[in-house]
């Protein structure tokens, strides 16, 4: 439910909601949007509006009512199924009529087989959804992957996303005389106390650096601003800046700059300044190489939705190439910015939060991540990445591409020699029994290239750009070229 804070402050979670990876600061009296996660201490909510009339509700209706107008994908096997009924009822007909031997209408009815259409085609297409699911990629049915196989636009949110959406230490200023392991060891020590996510960040950076936390001593928690407390009869304190200060008197004499979207957690011990922790909500490693290997698989427009500040979006992208960075979006405007990009082509949405769930519902492809990710984006995408790496995205493309290739070598074999067949048939080459062997073998075959699907090995970046450089070099190019 929607409501309002009653008391002095509440520190909640918002990231499914907004796109803010940080928590935020809500002072009594403001608005509680439902789907927040509370991530400080206990706190009063005054109910302002019922449960069908919450934000998640409305955001609920927004993922039903895109489902509902979303068009159905039109499978391989539909287009061409009348066309071969039309062919085969033609070439019997005329068989018949010209040469007067009902015999050989019979032989061209026999020999006709749509098994490339009814068997080889969903076998492809099932046997890529199997090697999908091994690489950690779930696409949900065969209408899925063939869309998956004809994306051209990718809409990507951002946290959670196109970054980890967990806040990570980016940088440690050190302002007094201590190094910046021992600014790390005080402040996670003393952290150890708080539950505020930026606080165990700091925590498990310390940790897994293999440094041994003493247990702090006289703790005391001011709730969404900072820790004071002993360590080896030390007295420190840590949290933002202003809490930091009023608690000692202590403050940066130069000012430590900081990017957008980042948070400084300051450091003072015995009274004195000495450091910042500078968190952010960092992106994926490797992000540039993904992005660079989904354009060589066809993803020719790549753009960036979240509904982050318009500042924290541009420092997040900086240097990625993408195509457009639309910034300070709700849910209902992620819709219409998919809405918006079809008339590019087929379009595919990543997301992992509940306010991507709609516009995952919109898209021709909405892709959610599974393993961090809220339920309803999940239940709302065509494919949902197992593990929390988004570089799945590349294996899952090109086992699409792959598989709905396969199924289309499979129809135009099958059927072209189904033709030929019908075509002997009709000049009475074959005989009935005959054309029925002959049907057998030519299903056989297609069943056995459609299984081709169990056996991709999808190519790894490295390998596409390896590719892409050796496409681009010709033997005439200038580096090549020889001499006057």
């Amino acid at each position: 439910m929607d409501g309002t804070v009653e008391g002095d402050r509440a520190l909640l979670d918002q990231a499914a909601l907004t796109g803010e990876s940080m928590p935020v600061s809500v002072e009594g009296g403001h608005d509680v949007m439902s789907g927040s996660t509370n991530a400080g201490e206990a706190f009063h909510l005054r109910v302002t509006r019922a449960a069908a009339d919450s934000t998640y509700a409305g955001i609920v209706r927004l993922v039903e009512a895109a489902q509902a107008s979303k068009a159905p994908m039109a499978r391989l096997a539909d287009r061409y199924s009348m066309l071969f009924l039309v062919v085969t009822v033609a070439l019997a007909t005329a068989a018949w009529w010209l040469t007067g031997d009902p015999i050989r209408a019979v032989a061209v009815l026999v020999v006709a087989t749509p098994c490339p259409l009814i068997l080889a085609v969903p076998v492809a297409l099932v046997a890529g959804l199997s090697r999908g699911a091994h690489f950690g990629v779930l696409i949900k049915g065969a209408k899925a992957l063939e869309a998956l196989a004809r994306i051209n636009t990718l809409i990507l949110d951002k946290t959670g996303t196109l970054t980890d959406g967990r806040p990570q230490i980016v940088s440690i200023v050190t302002i007094g005389n201590l190094t910046k392991d021992e600014v790390l060891h005080y402040a996670a020590a003393l952290d150890q106390a708080s539950k505020h996510p930026i606080a165990q960040a700091i925590v498990a950076a310390a940790r897994a650096s293999g440094v041994e936390l003493p247990v702090p001593q006289r703790v005391v928690e001011t709730p969404g601003e900072g820790v004071t407390g002993t360590i080896d009869g030390r007295r420190v304190v840590v949290g933002g800046a202003a809490f930091v200060a009023a608690q000692t008197g202590a403050s940066d004499p130069d000012g430590t700059v900081i990017a957008a979207g980042s948070v400084v957690v300051a450091l003072a011990v015995d009274g004195e300044l000495m450091g910042h922790i500078i968190m952010a909500d960092a992106l994926r490693s490797g992000t540039t190489g993904l992005l660079a290997g989904l354009r060589q698989l066809g993803i020719t427009r790549i753009l960036l939705a979240t509904g982050d500040r318009r500042a924290v979006a541009e420092a997040v992208t900086e240097g990625l190439g993408l195509d457009a960075v639309r910034s300070d979006l709700t849910p209902d405007q992620k819709v219409l910015l998919v809405l918006t990009e079809r008339k590019n082509g087929p379009v595919m949405m990543v997301g992992d939060g509940v306010n991507d769930a709609p516009a995952l519902a919109a898209a021709d492809i909405g892709v959610a991540m599974g393993a961090r990710g809220a339920a309803a984006s999940a239940e709302a995408a065509d494919v949902v990445l197992l593990v929390d790496h988004l570089d799945r995205l590349l294996p899952g493309i090109e086992i699409a591409q792959r598989s709905r290739r396969i199924a289309v070598e499979s129809v135009v074999a099958g059927i072209g020699l189904s033709i030929l067949g019908m075509i002997a048939a009709a000049l009475g080459y074959l005989t009935p029994v005959q054309g029925a062997l002959a049907q057998e073998v030519i299903d056989v075959a297609v069943i056995l290239n459609a299984l081709r699907a169990l056996r991709i090995v999808p190519r790894t970046p490295g390998q596409l750009d390896d590719e892409a450089d050796a496409a681009n070099t010709s033997p005439l190019s200038p580096a090549t070229q020889p001499g006057p």
